[in-house]
């Protein structure tokens, strides 16, 4: 497993393994390799690749906690939809950029609640992905001040689904 930080990224990294799934988790450091462009300088780095059995997915993980109700908090950056953009560009063909949204949960859920949760450590977590060519029509701006964007509630209930990756063959 990848040195991880962030406990979102540990989480999500412990459920692609959990469902064999092969990945490459990204390195920062490694971002020096591309051509020289000042644009991919300030490039934003995503976290992982995916290879899914019918699905190449560009991952950047938003982990989140959720407080109840309905709202899941669905924000980003500006610079994060930007930059999954060109990536996806730059990647090609059979390449699709995802938001996953990771929630961090108080307890365990009842079984109706979420249909993708994972344990991990001590914390329980929902799993939810929304494609970035769905997300950006519905995006709406959400700050100036931190350059953020997020989707309605509602929208985002339409547009992202439970994550639910099977192993390539």
């Amino acid at each position: 497993m990848t040195k991880r930080h962030v406990h979102y990224e540990r989480a999500f990294e412990h459920y692609l393994r959990a469902n064999r799934l092969p990945y490459v988790a990204i390195d920062e450091a490694r971002k020096t390799l591309l051509p020289e462009s000042a644009a991919l300088d300030a490039l934003k780095s995503f976290d992982f690749l995916v290879y899914a059995r019918d699905r190449r997915l560009i991952v950047d993980v938003k982990g989140r906690r959720y407080r109840g109700g309905r709202r899941f908090e669905n924000w980003v950056t500006r610079d994060d939809v930007e930059s999954l953009t060109t990536w996806e560009a730059m990647l090609g063909d059979g390449f699709e950029a995802a938001f996953v949204f990771i929630y961090a949960l108080d307890a365990q859920p009842p079984d109706a609640l979420f249909e993708c949760t994972i344990s991990h450590g001590d914390v329980w977590y929902a799993l939810r992905e929304a494609t970035l060519r769905h997300y950006m029509p519905c995006m709406r701006r959400r700050s100036d001040r931190w350059l953020t964007v997020d989707v309605p509630t509602a929208s985002f209930a339409s547009i992202s689904r439970p994550l639910h990756l099977e192993p390539p063959v």
